[in-house]
């Protein structure tokens, strides 16, 4: 794939934010990547130029039926200033099947994939340095056509836009607090609960929203048929340690699986330790709690990496887990995989991708 590279010149660019001050999400790099696709000639123009704002008809087809997906990804900055990717070919696998359930074109993942190295080799400059921060990568795609009526567009637009990042939460990592609720679901099976379509995290704002309002940091959610059966938080998976067995929701059609919850099992099964993708409920876990056998919950994603979980939530009741501090098992998974994301352990998996 040809890509047309414009560079923007240097008195345009823009001034690099101190390692210690990074928030998530806040701030963007100089350029991005774009192409388009065109029903019967495919995917073109594929280009790195200066981040800018977009120019989309009042009628484009994703403002109006939802046809939008992306992905979430990092860059690390590693021993010897080393650039390193962490299972980006996951991440873009993912994606395409995101896009086929989506009725949305593929791509040529060996090509994006050049691409994105392309433009990381020009922004080598925002990998931040600081211990724990990193330059979030967040490809996606939408539907440019115009027109209404509701049917797969026949335009689209796909880009890659960098963003360095710190912590996701700012309790930085530290056990959050979480509010299980029944009122609301995210997902059915049958539906694009597993896929990363941007619907989703739109029906899952209202309860963020009021489980903030309450003081808690995130919503986990339950099956959407009875409303006992947990499946995910919302930016993260999550596991349970219940008498020594680690415990995961099991992949059935409506919870995303994520790259870091794969990665994470991977490490428990190297180690092990007594690991299953199974269904649980909030009351297996409520009893756990009760009863002193509930060891540890913690959650895992590209953006927080493990969040431990110090208090559940549930119908008028708060549980603490693990005495509101973070467990030995999700210290140990964090401290693993930040190693390995920064180069600086061996791991037999071939996870870690260097920029060269």
């Amino acid at each position: 794939m040809e890509i047309r590279v414009e560079e923007v010149a240097a008195e345009e660019l823009k001034e690099k934010p101190a390692g210690d001050a990074l928030g998530f999400g806040q701030i963007f790099t100089d350029h991005l990547f774009k192409m388009k696709y065109t029903e019967g000639v495919g995917w073109h123009d594929a280009s790195i130029e200066k981040y800018q704002n977009f120019s989309l008809d009042p009628s484009a087809m994703a403002l109006h039926y939802g046809q939008a997906i992306f992905e979430g990804l990092k860059a690390y900055r590693g021993k010897n200033d080393e650039i390193y990717l962490f299972r980006p070919k996951a991440n873009l696998e993912r994606m395409n099947k995101s896009a086929a359930r989506m009725c949305m074109p593929q791509f040529d993942m060996d090509d994006v994939f050049a691409a994105l190295k392309e433009l990381l080799k020009l922004e080598k400059g925002w990998i931040p340095s600081t211990q724990g921060a990193s330059l979030y990568i967040r490809p996606t795609m939408i539907a440019t056509e115009a027109g209404l009526g509701v049917r797969p567009a026949h335009e689209y637009l796909f880009f890659i836009i960098l963003t360095p990042v710190g912590a996701y939460y700012p309790e930085g990592f530290n056990p959050v607090k979480i509010f299980v609720t029944d009122k609301y679901v995210r997902a059915v099976q049958g539906g694009v609960g597993n896929v990363k379509t941007a619907g989703n995290y739109a029906a899952s704002i209202m309860a963020a929203v009021e489980a903030q309002k309450q003081g808690y940091t995130q919503v986990l959610w339950l099956d959407a048929v009875e409303r006992r059966y947990i499946e995910e938080v919302g930016t993260m998976n999550i596991f349970f340690k219940i008498n020594n067995e680690v415990i995961t929701p099991p992949l059935s059609g409506s919870i995303l699986p994520g790259v870091t919850r794969d990665s994470v099992l991977q490490l428990i099964r190297d180690w092990g330790l007594k690991v299953s993708e199974r269904q649980i409920t909030i009351d297996e876990v409520m009893e756990a709690s009760g009863s002193g056998s509930l060891q540890e919950v913690f959650g895992t994603g590209t953006a927080a990496v493990i969040s431990p979980v110090g208090s559940l939530y549930y119908k008028g009741q708060q549980i603490e887990v693990n005495g509101g501090e973070t467990g030995e098992l999700a210290q140990r998974l964090f401290a693993e995989l930040q190693d390995i994301q920064y180069g600086k352990r061996e791991e037999p998996h071939g996870w870690v991708v260097p920029l060269s």
